[in-house]
């Protein structure tokens, strides 16, 4: 059990976060901070935290666990504020949806204490942001990945091991990669398919009809556009912490596209049905709970 969890962000992600550790019997007081006093006073009324602090580096002082809980451009910010007063026997981790530029910002910022910071992504949320929208079983069956400073360190690494089995005690299953294929593989399977939701939305909301069709449009709209509405700063900050990555699944996109284009220019039912086939194929295999690979 932890003493203290010094809370840095108690919007959705970390708000949820303490509600887990607190239901599990696994934290014995939550001191939470944020820029925006209306968040901490709605996370203490709502029991998300047990405390109000005045800083982030206040949030660290007597916690033996610190989660960073921030868009990812104030990362840096978050582990300058609190290197200082962290603890030797210190566990830091954060909630960033990318990862190679957390851990430069945790390299820069943290020095000697770089060794306490396991980097984590729990793969979860919702598409409304803020604290009232914390969510105790957020976190539950979700997968967390993991990336270490250095993957060669993997069985001798405690801070690891314990970050491993905090997040297991939440009821999620953990996965270890590197930071850079952690940004690879999501640059494909989340950051695209949000760039390509605001782009659809914004090809929509162009066009003079543009009240008519989203009149007709039914729950495959929905669905195909939920994640539009996503949280504007997070997402900015995301697309341009991972823009290489972003951009050449978008370069991958084009080309799937351009080929569906020019069946379709040239009336090859074959081709389109060949194409649609792989398509449906593939997705009529994939599953949200496919086999776990630590």
């Amino acid at each position: 059990m932890f003493e203290q969890l010094g809370l840095v962000g108690c919007g959705l992600m970390g708000g949820s976060f303490a509600l887990a550790l607190k239901r599990a019997g696994l934290v014995k007081r939550v001191v939470g901070f944020s820029p925006s006093e209306t968040t901490t006073a709605r996370a203490l009324q709502m029991g998300v935290i047990d405390h109000i602090a005045t800083s982030a580096s206040n949030a660290a002082i007597g916690s033996d666990l610190v989660l960073i809980a921030v868009p990812v451009s104030a990362t840096q910010a978050s582990f300058q504020a609190i290197a200082q007063e962290l603890s030797s026997n210190c566990l830091v981790m954060d909630v960033g949806s990318t990862k190679s530029d957390v851990l430069a910002a945790a390299k820069a910022a943290l020095g000697k204490k770089l060794v306490q910071f396991v980097p984590a992504h729990p793969i979860a949320g919702k598409e409304v942001a803020g604290v009232e929208h914390a969510d105790v079983d957020l976190y539950t069956g979700c997968q967390v990945i993991l990336t270490p400073t250095d993957l060669a360190d993997l069985i001798d690494n405690s801070q690891l091991q314990q970050a491993t089995s905090v997040w297991q005690a939440l009821g999620c299953k953990v996965r270890h990669m590197s930071a850079t294929d952690h940004d690879a593989a999501f640059a494909a399977v989340s950051h695209l398919p949000h760039l390509l939701a605001f782009a659809f939305m914004n090809g929509i909301s162009s066009q003079k009809q543009r009240s008519e069709f989203l009149d007709l449009a039914g729950p495959g709209f929905r669905d195909f556009t939920r994640i539009a509405a996503g949280d504007p700063k997070v997402w900015r900050d995301i697309f341009l912490a991972n823009s290489a990555e972003v951009l050449a699944q978008s370069q991958n996109f084009r080309f799937s596209l351009e080929a569906l284009e020019r069946a379709v220019l040239a009336g090859d039912a074959a081709a389109i049905e060949a194409l649609i086939s792989q398509a449906s194929h593939i997705r009529a295999h994939w599953s949200l709970n496919g086999p776990s690979i630590q």
